[in-house]
Formats: structure tokens, C-alpha cells, sequence
């Protein structure tokens, strides 16, 4: 895996995490791609902050919305851009300097490493070991996936009260749909 490293950078769907890592006194951020990782003299928190802007939305009013889904306060996932699925949630408080964020449509298993330490597994099957507990990663994980199905919920409402304006009830008895189908015809 390369190493780039770039002023300027914005979640996208080849985002697999942003780990905060420490160069003397400051913070930059390590970010996992599918095929590389990227180093950002820019903190974790301030790039999921401008990735949210970027696409349209400040990080509160993504947290706000969130935070109205799913009834939770503290630590919420956040939807970047739901159109490609990106969603993340972080290891800690957002401002805690050590809080790792990961982008749960890259996940495809985790593991307890230790008390203290979970192993990832990503969908191109590499795997690596972070420093956060087993549970508070599958907490993260559950609350990540809620907030996904409580959007779809919503998405799906209003394709189906669009299809409703439309054309009508969809679940008509036999003998009321021929009927519409005759009084069509005439």
C-alpha cells in the first residue's frame, strides 16, 4: 500500500477510515482507501467536517437529522452522502483527538483482537487492528446500520406516496381492477 499525502482531501467511496496519528505536537490524519492510505496534515474531525460541506450539508445539520432518526445523542453515525452510501461513525467523542472514524459500507466483518483492540475486516479482505473495545465498535456498527434502515424506511415511503399520486392504490381486488381497465378502454 502506497503512501500520498495530500493537503486537501474528501470522503469518497473508496474511504475506509480516517485514523488520527501524531507527528510531534500536531495531529494529522491517516486515511485508509481501498488501495492506499493517504496522510493529511489536516485532523480527522475537520475532514468529515468539510466532506460534509462539500456535499451539500453541514456536519450539525447531518447530525441534527441523525440524531431526530434514531433517537440517540452521543456519538452518532453521520451520513456523509447517502446517494453512495457513505455513512461513518467514530470510536469516540468527536472531538476526542484519538477518535477513529470508519465508513461502515466498507466493513465486511470485526473481530475482538484483546480487551482494548478490534480487528477489521474490510470487503477487499485486508484486515487491521484497532484501538477501540470490541464493544464500542459493534455498538457503533448497530447504530450505523439503524440509521441506514430508518432512511430507507423514509426513502421508501415517499416513493411509494409518489406512486400512490400517481396512479392509485396498487392492491385493487381483481374484480375493481377489470373495471378500471374496461372504463379505460370505452
Amino acid at each position: 500500500m502506497s503512501k500520498e499525502l495530500t493537503e486537501e482531501y474528501i470522503v469518497n467511496s473508496c474511504t475506509r477510515y480516517i485514523q488520527p496519528k501524531e507527528y510531534g505536537n500536531k495531529v494529522f490524519s491517516l486515511i485508509g482507501e481501498v488501495e492506499e492510505e493517504v496522510l493529511s496534515p489536516v485532523k480527522p474531525f475537520n475532514i468529515i467536517q468539510k466532506s460534509c460541506a462539500f456535499y451539500g450539508v453541514d456536519y450539525e445539520g447531518r447530525r441534527k437529522g441523525t440524531r431526530l432518526l434514531i433517537d440517540y445523542s452521543r456519538k452518532l453515525p453521520i451520513v456523509i452522502e447517502p446517494i453512495n452510501n457513505i455513512y461513518t461513525f467514530c470510536s469516540a467523542s468527536p472531538e476526542n483527538p484519538k477518535c477513529i472514524w470508519f465508513f461502515a459500507e466498507h466493513i465486511k466483518d470485526y473481530r475482538r483482537a484483546s480487551t482494548r483492540e478490534t480487528m477489521v475486516i474490510f470487503r477487499n479482505n485486508q484486515s487491521q487492528i484497532f484501538p477501540v473495545s470490541y464493544s464500542t465498535f459493534n455498538t457503533q456498527m448497530l447504530r450505523t446500520s439503524y440509521l441506514q434502515m430508518k432512511l430507507m424506511q423514509r426513502v421508501e415511503f415517499n416513493k411509494e406516496k409518489l406512486v400512490f399520486l400517481l396512479h392509485g392504490p396498487r392492491n385493487l381486488k381483481a374484480s375493481e381492477s377489470s373495471e378500471l381497465y374496461l372504463n379505460k378502454k370505452n
